[in-house]
Order: C-alpha cells, then structure tokens, then sequence
C-alpha cells in the first residue's frame, strides 16, 4: 500500500510494507542478550503484530496471527494503529496508544514503523505476513529467552497479579496490564480493504501501566478500568529497551 498523495509529507515515518518494500523491511533479528542462568520455568513467547484495516497488506499477517493465537508457547496479540484511518476507513480497534508502543519499539531499536509488522519478544522485528521467518524467529526467542514466574488471576471484582524473582543482576522491568478480545471480525465498508469481511485473533483493547518490578517478588491488587473491556487479560513484564520478562494470561473474563 502506499502512502495518499496528499500526505506524503504528514506521514515520513510510516510505512506499508508491499512487495517493493519487503526486502528492506524484513529486518534480520537483533542480537539478544544472553539468557540468563535461573530456575524461572519458560514462558510465552510475546508475539505482537501491528496492523490496520486500513492497509491492504495487512490480511495476510492477520492470518498468520491466527494460526499462532492457536499455540500455547505464544501470547500473539494484536495491536491495530491508527495511522492509516486517514485512507477513508477509521479501524474501530485502533488506538494512538498503540500506535505509540510501535513507535518506542521503533526509536529503541533503530527500526522502521510499517504495518504489517511483526514484533517477536519486544527485540525482533519483521514483515507480519512472512510466517517461516515468523516461526524462526519464536524458536530463537524461547532458546534465548529470560523467564520470570508471574501470574495474573481474576479475583471476585478485580485481579492479582504477581511477579517473582531472578538471578539475573539487571533484571528490572515495567508491568503492563492488557485486555483483548479473542476473536472480532469488522465488515469493512470503504478503504483498501473495502467490501472485505476480517476476523480478528486476539485484538488489544486496552493497554496500562501498572507500575515497577525490580526483581523483588511483586504482589499486585487491581481494579479493572472501565475501558479494561477485552474478554481476556495478560500482564507483561519489558524492560525499558523491550527486552521481555514476564509474560501470563487469563482465560475468558465475563463480558463488560
């Protein structure tokens, strides 16, 4: 998809990634850091694709999505930004905060903001639709992942959420609480994709910082927000560069 000839200039940053484009979006992995000796049994591996139903490249990375919300060794969420509302279809499941979270990944690791981009552990980056390099890119994130025992219950009116501890001497990291739906679907009436029916895995509704884990066993009381309205929850735990630490999630929750 390429950009409206009447924005060029408004969005230098974005990107569609289209046959032309593959080749220089498809970003080689990024040296991890080494995984850290600890008794920390493994967890999910973060899969996070940023998508639009505004751009026509997309339906395919939303389909390899799909297949990898089917897997137990995977939280694979997805997070629809809204940078392309502006082709003549507004995503009724995009948020600037989304968008936002592309965007830090990006100024952090020196990346390129396309959709549909996929985002392995917080420090892979590639071209959504491409699902061997996305299956590569899972098994070198659980080979070399750092794992920290968390947990995320819902309790009576609110959750608990807790964390544990590792050896590691940098470990630190930020807590997030994120709400999703399983499965959504929009009829798209104009756009790119217009006159398309998509179904949707494991769409992002809302996105909160819950506060700071320090590798200090972390022991959370919440109350759900009003717009903490997805039918399941995760908490995840990233350090400031989106290095990974934590990952759970819960099953359904009642319908809000």
């Amino acid at each position: 998809m390429n950009e409206s000839p009447n924005k060029p200039a408004a969005r230098p940053w974005l990107r569609c990634a289209s046959t032309a484009l593959i080749s220089s979006l498809a970003l080689a992995p990024l040296p991890r850091l080494q995984a850290a000796e600890s008794s920390a049994t493994a967890r999910p591996v973060l899969v996070e694709l940023f998508t639009s139903q505004g751009c026509s490249s997309c339906p395919p990375a939303d389909a390899v999505l799909r297949e990898l919300a089917g897997r137990s060794d995977v939280l694979a969420l997805g997070f629809h930004v809204d940078y392309w509302d502006y082709l003549g279809w507004a995503d009724p499941f995009a948020s600037p905060q989304f968008t936002a979270r592309q965007q830090g990944y990006a100024r952090r690791q020196g990346w390129q903001v396309y959709t549909p981009q996929l985002v392995i552990d917080g420090d892979t980056a590639l071209v959504g639709s491409r699902r061997g390099a996305a299956e590569d890119g899972i098994d070198s994130a659980r080979k070399a992942q750092r794992s920290v025992p968390a947990q995320i219950v819902r309790d009576g009116a609110g959750l608990r959420l807790t964390v544990g501890k590792t050896e590691a001497d940098d470990a630190a990291g930020e807590v997030w609480l994120l709400s999703f739906d399983a499965e959504r679907s929009t009829d798209i009436a104009r756009g790119e994709n217009g006159g398309r029916r998509i179904v949707y895995p494991n769409v992002v509704r809302s996105l909160r910082k819950l506060g700071d884990w320090r590798n200090e066993p972390l022991d959370l009381r919440e109350t759900l927000k009003p717009d903490e309205r997805g039918e399941r929850l995760a908490l995840v735990v990233q350090d400031r560069l989106g290095q990974v630490w934590a990952v759970a999630a819960t099953g359904a929750v009642p319908a809000r």
